[in-house]
């Protein structure tokens, strides 16, 4: 643009823009028309602007109008549409609610009038199903509590209640009358009981299986109303408590009736030597008693159990093993599974329910207890011995009974082992009264009859035992600690002879019972007992017969024991009486015809001696101690006479073994 300075450059802008400003102030001038056109164009549209800025406040208005209306149009609608559906919802509660009110017509019918028939059992249990599940659904914790307090619910709570009452009263009456009705249509049956010639078992399968078509009831009326239980209960147990006293007392009578047991000739402690001999078992009344409790005991317990869950005690179940163990006699107990399908089996046991139960299960089978025990003194009169059997069984039993339900059988069977126990008792203490007598009579001779008695009494014992030992093993303690006393006081009498009464005596005892010793750790006891008592007899004995003719060796040789305590060997020969002058007229007058002494001295064992088999022994005994003492008398001598000349001991064991 040659641009050069910039002061010229300036000024020529400047004249540029002065030009241009004239140009355009002439341009406006001549445009001045279109203008005002243009102004009056602006003007009308100004107008224009103005209606429409006008209008638009009005429209403005009435969307204003509208948009309240609308929105209450729409606040009205939500309130229909709520309202619709709470209407919905109320008539949906209102017909649940109903259907809880509602009885329907055939459950009303069952409930008020039905009958009790098997036939009519299925709808009687749907109508008390229903029935239940009412009077649950209008409990205050399973319904609403806005409906609590409704008067429809309170008339409908008290129809249901009184209709439960008159269902209760109709079903309760009903089983106390089917009860007796069922047992006495049994008792009316001999067939169902034992006769003379024919022994019954009882069988109770199709009175169970009749009761349990009203388990499922009973269960009902204990859920509506508990109080009803107890005479029921009571009616059941009643009625078949004579049934059950029935059946024993005609089985126990059968029992003693057919029984071939004849009185026993068990051995006693009086009388000739030779009765009483121990005879074989053949035909033993504890075999009755046997079968009374082998039949009767599974029996009972099965009762307890059937009872507990039939009438909805809240025990624990008895089991099968339980019901198993409650005979071991027998391979299985077909009515040992008596839980019913509709039972609730219960873990823990409640204290007033098994209260409740002790007590039922006592007027069930009270009064059977006499029928065991007429068998049980029965028995024991025709052989006293079969308590020993008897008691053997019923401990074995009374071990097998673990389940409470039969707690009351528990008490039974420990009621018959004390019983068993006492008459055995009885027994025991007269043998020990007719041992005692022999204290009373004249000076005996020989063994006492009592032992070998005792030995045949041991024997028969010990084949009636069956089971435990506890009873027998008492009563051998109790027998033979009289035995010993009375004949350590028998050989007191004459005071010449009490060591041969005891050596007879104790070796008979030994003698008689070596068999049985071998097997019975309590006779075994006494018969070592016995032998210590026999040898310390022996030994008194045969030192009183050594002595008798002995007797100046003897003395001797304890002067010599006396001095040597209070001097040497050497200085005993100077002593009074001690010289050598005078052993030797000592042994003079005791060796000098030594076969004729030792001769006197068997005569002296063999005296006196009733029990000829004992002679050897114990003259062989009499010897040995002979020579012990003699070879200690030569000892002796030896010492204090070693010049003299005295028979040896090999001599003088020759001369014996000679004689």
């Amino acid at each position: 643009m040659a641009i050069g300075e910039a002061e010229a450059f300036s000024e020529r802008m400047k004249r540029e823009l002065v030009a241009l400003e004239s140009a355009n102030v002439y341009a406006l001038m001549e445009t001045e028309s279109v203008v005002e056109e243009v102004l009056q164009g602006l003007e009308v549209a100004s107008i224009c602007v103005e209606d429409m800025d006008e209008w638009l406040g009005i429209f403005n208005t009435k969307l204003r109008h509208m948009r309240e209306d609308i929105k209450s149009i729409e606040w009205r609608n939500n309130r229909l549409e709520l309202q619709s559906d709470s209407n919905v919802a109320l008539i949906d509660e209102v017909d649940k609610l109903l259907v809880l009110l509602q009885i329907p017509p055939e459950y009303e019918a069952s409930l008020t009038g039905g009958s009790f028939d098997e036939g009519n059992m299925v709808k009687n249990i749907e109508a008390c199903d229903w029935l239940t599940s009412a009077i649950k659904n209008l409990e205050a914790s399973n319904i609403d509590p806005i409906y609590v307090k409704l008067r429809a619910v309170r008339e409908k709570r008290a129809e249901f209640v009184l209709l439960k009452c008159t269902f209760v009263r109709r079903a309760s009456e009903f089983l106390r009358n089917y009860f007796p009705s069922l047992i006495d249509s049994m008792l009316n049956d001999k067939g169902n009981f034992s006769e003379r010639g024919h022994l019954q078992r009882p069988d109770h399968a199709d009175m169970r299986y009749k009761c349990r078509t009203y388990a499922r009831l009973l269960q009902h009326i204990k859920s509506l109303d508990k109080s009803c239980m107890m005479p029921l209960r009571k009616a059941y147990c009643h009625s078949l408590n004579m049934l059950i006293r029935r059946e024993s007392r005609d089985f126990s009578n059968e029992l003693r009736n057919s029984s071939k047991a004849s009185k026993s000739s068990t051995p006693l402690f009086e009388g000739p030597a030779g009765a009483n001999q121990p005879a074989s078992i053949t035909d033993s009344p504890a075999d009755a008693y046997s079968k009374m409790i082998t039949v009767f005991i599974p029996l009972l317990v099965d009762e307890s159990s059937f009872l507990a869950h039939f009438m909805c005690f809240e025990v624990s179940a008895l089991s099968q093993s339980d019901a198993s163990s409650s005979n071991p006699n027998a391979e299985s107990t077909s009515t040992s599974s008596v839980a019913l399908e509709a039972s609730a089996s219960k873990t823990s046991n409640n204290p007033a329910e098994l209260g409740a139960l002790n007590q039922c299960l006592q007027e069930l089978l009270d009064g059977i207890q006499e029928d065991f025990y007429a068998l049980v003194d029965w028995a024991f009169k025709l052989d006293p011995l079969s308590c020993i059997s008897m008691h053997g069984i019923t401990d074995r039993y009374l071990s097998g009974q673990k389940a409470e339900v039969s707690g009351y059988v528990q008490v039974l069977l420990d009621d018959l082992e004390t019983r068993i126990t006492i008459l055995f008792s009885r027994f025991v203490d007269d043998a020990c009264y007719q041992i005692e007598k022999y204290e009373r009579n004249v000076r005996q001779v020989g063994v006492v009859p009592y032992i070998p008695r005792f030995s045949q009494l041991a024997a028969r014992m010990e084949q009636y035992i069956n089971g435990s030992r506890d009873l027998v093993d008492q009563a051998y303690t109790k027998i033979v600690s009289i035995m010993f006393v009375i004949l350590e006081k028998i050989a007191q009498v004459e005071p010449k002879y009490v060591d041969i009464v005891l050596l007879e005596n104790y070796a008979a005892f030994q003698h008689s019972l070596y068999d049985l010793a071998n097997v019975v750790p309590t006779l075994a006891k006494y018969y070592h007992q016995a032998s210590e008592a026999y040898e310390q007899a022996c030994s008194r004995h045969i030192n009183l017969v050594i002595y008798i003719h002995f007797e100046k060796l003897f003395q001797f040789a304890r002067k010599i024991e006396e001095l040597m305590y209070n001097m040497s060997p050497e200085e005993i020969p100077f002593q009074v009486g001690m010289s050598k002058v005078d052993f030797r007229k000592m042994l003079k007058s005791s060796l000098t015809g030594l076969d004729k002494t030792i001769n006197a001295m068997y005569r002296k064992l063999q005296k006196n001696m009733t029990a000829e088999e004992l002679l050897p022994s114990l003259w062989e005994k009499c010897k040995k101690e002979f020579l012990d003492k003699y070879t200690t008398f030569l000892k002796l001598i030896s010492k204090i006479y070693p010049d003299e000349k005295v028979t040896s001991v090999n001599e003088m064991r020759d001369i014996l073994a000679s004689l």
